[in-house]
């Protein structure tokens, strides 16, 4: 079942066009994202500088930091998403959002009294991350109840292009702001967003199709471990969401460990300020914008598949120009290789977003989603330890080479995968008779 039909089975509505992107539904889903996403944007940027100029933290420490965020992916991930696909998606998001501003406020206050340690720090990243993991399954299945299958595409294109702006802004600002007023305040301002989030959320609320399906099968007496192997046979089984999988995993694996040594490497190695670190991290995020201002044209130019593997293939070299990167003319190499690599991620992130939500059956996204981003996900605090243990031993410099060159590698996977042997990724499982329950 495709196009209207399909839409119309999931109880969405099936007029399509640029309308729909100016809806009251999807604006307040807009909305926010793009707060949440833009004090996000400041943390990533503070909370590793918190470690490292208030506390002197280690650089295997920022590295154990980094991985408390991701672990949750690795610990509860499939589980979430099977209770995605049992319970209120929108109830998730919203109670994700007000867990993740309680977290992040904690540090200020900690800080003001001074009671801020390291530990603390593990401790919001850590809980942080399980609100992350939460809401992130739950906001990939829940669009596709807001909007039509023909919209999720330039739907998602504009929420990635939304993210990769306030990449851009919000490193810069968390960056003065951490070096006017210090860097746990900047953390109070994300539990901000992450409030005005929860507020846009709860004025949102359409009909979760899902839920009527699950109260006609009766699925609640089902068996949780059923419906988890459920969506991992179906990732296992499918090539190309298996070999997206495996791409992301390995990638993630080097961007991990780049998350997790970055910071350390320009305010260590090269000696730049906090709010220099900032802006740069921010002028890196313009080629996420960039990315996802094309993601649409090249996939109508060159088609779904390919454009994954242009913009893979052609980008990941220039992150070898990063490691190159030392203060005066040095930060261009910084700055042109981020930028480019940022560029080339965000298109192949729009389309396998969208290719996801209209391949899979509605009601298993959260597990498949889920699954996918157990694996792929699940490398990020690997590499985020791998990184912060090769920072300590073999110095930041090293640890970047090392890193760039597995980007560049790992683009070989992709070109022996089925997404390489087709012009577009196709709408439906080719497997015939495959199960959805």
């Amino acid at each position: 079942m495709t196009g209207t039909a399909a839409d119309a089975g999931r109880g969405v509505p099936v007029a399509t066009g640029p309308r729909t992107l100016r809806s009251r539904t999807f604006l307040l889903f807009w909305t926010s994202q793009a707060t949440s996403k833009f004090g996000s944007a400041m943390t990533v940027v503070v909370l590793p500088l918190i470690a490292v100029d208030t506390l002197h933290a280690s650089t295997f420490l920022v590295g154990v930091l980094q991985a408390a965020a991701w672990l949750p992916w690795l610990v509860i991930g499939l589980v979430v998403g099977a209770w995605v696909d049992r319970i209120s998606r929108w109830r998730v998001m919203l109670v994700s959002d007000v867990v993740s501003a309680m977290a992040f406020a904690s540090v200020p206050v900690a800080w003001w009294f001074g009671w801020l340690t390291v530990w603390h720090l593990l401790a919001v990243a850590l809980v942080g991350g399980v609100a992350a993991v939460f809401y992130s399954t739950a906001y990939n299945a829940y669009l596709p109840a807001l909007l039509p299958g023909a919209d999720l595409a330039a739907a998602n294109s504009r929420l990635q292009g939304t993210e990769k702006a306030a990449q851009v802004a919000g490193p810069g600002l968390g960056g003065v702001i951490a070096q006017a007023v210090g860097a746990a305040g900047v953390l109070l301002v994300d539990a901000f967003t992450f409030v005005v989030s929860a507020v846009c959320l709860r004025f949102l609320r359409v009909p979760e199709q899902h839920l009527r399906a699950e109260k006609s099968n009766g699925k609640q007496a089902g068996g949780l471990l059923r419906e988890i192997g459920e969506g991992v046979r179906f990732v296992g089984t499918d090539g190309y969401l298996r070999s997206l999988t495996l791409y992301a995993a390995v990638s993630n694996l080097a961007s991990g460990a780049l998350q997790a040594i970055l910071v350390v490497f320009l305010a260590r190695t090269v000696g730049l300020p906090p709010a220099t670190i900032g802006i740069l991290i921010g002028a890196i995020g313009v080629g996420g914008v960039l990315g996802a201002m094309v993601a649409a044209p090249l996939s109508r130019r060159f088609g779904t598949a390919r454009t994954i593997i242009l913009c893979e293939v052609i980008a990941m070299p220039f992150a070898l120009l990063v490691p190159l990167a030392d203060t005066g003319f040095g930060i261009v190499f910084l700055v042109v290789g981020g930028v480019v690599v940022t560029a080339g991620i965000v298109p192949p992130n729009v389309i396998s977003a969208a290719f996801v939500q209209t391949y899979c059956p509605d009601n298993m996204i959260g597990r498949i989603s889920a699954s996918m981003r157990v694996v792929n996900f699940g490398t990020l605090p690997l590499g985020a330890l791998l990184g912060g243990a090769l920072g300590e031993s073999l110095g930041p410099r090293t640890t970047m080479w090392i890193i760039a060159g597995t980007l560049t590698a790992c683009t070989v996977l992709l070109l022996c995968s089925p997404v390489a042997r087709v012009r577009d990724l196709p709408t439906r499982p080719e497997t015939v008779g495959r199960s959805t329950e």
